[in-house]
């Protein structure tokens, strides 16, 4: 009976041992797996942080090219008025002839 029990606890010493392998190596693939989620998230934060700079880098030059275009649309007007006035003296000057 003794030997039996013996036997019984060295199968069950066994079986426990392999169960501590296989988590030993679930632990070290799943240190992996946190590891490369980790570089990834980092990874992606940065990403996002250079899409950020490159965003508001983009505003500000879509507000200088929409004050740019504002001002020469501006321009345009008043020289368009110019342009009328003077067509309009020369017909009178014309007229007047």
């Amino acid at each position: 009976d003794a030997n039996r029990q013996i036997s019984e606890y060295k199968f069950k010493l066994s079986k426990a041992e392999q169960d501590i392998t296989t988590l030993e190596q679930n632990i070290g693939r799943l240190e992996g797996q946190v590891a490369r989620y980790k570089n990834a998230a980092e990874n992606a934060e940065k990403v996002e942080d250079e899409l950020k700079a490159e965003k508001r880098k983009l505003q500000r030059e879509l507000r200088t090219t929409l004050d740019k275009i504002e001002e020469m649309e501006m321009t345009n007007s008043h020289l368009m008025k110019r342009l009328e006035k003077m067509k309009a003296n020369r017909t009178a000057l014309l007229s007047q002839q």
